[in-house]
């Protein structure tokens, strides 16, 4: 169970960085820029990638065991 939820943080932090590299207007992105955009005014598509890339590496270490309920 732990390796899916590590799996789907990681497709969720890809969703981001590449949302935020191509300035997508995938419907999902659109609606998290729409939300971000007031606290992170144009840096928004900045925020979502580093964010994307967190999201990425904690999803590779929940999946691997190295954080969360078996570490």
């Amino acid at each position: 169970m732990q390796k899916l939820w590590g799996a789907l943080m990681i497709l969720s932090g890809l969703l981001m960085f590449v949302g935020g590299l191509t300035k997508s207007e995938f419907i999902v992105y659109r609606l998290f820029v729409s939300r971000a955009k007031s606290a992170w005014g144009d840096h928004v598509h900045s925020f979502f990638i580093v964010s994307g890339l967190a999201v990425m590496v904690f999803g590779l270490l929940f999946a691997l065991g190295y954080i969360g309920r078996n570490a």
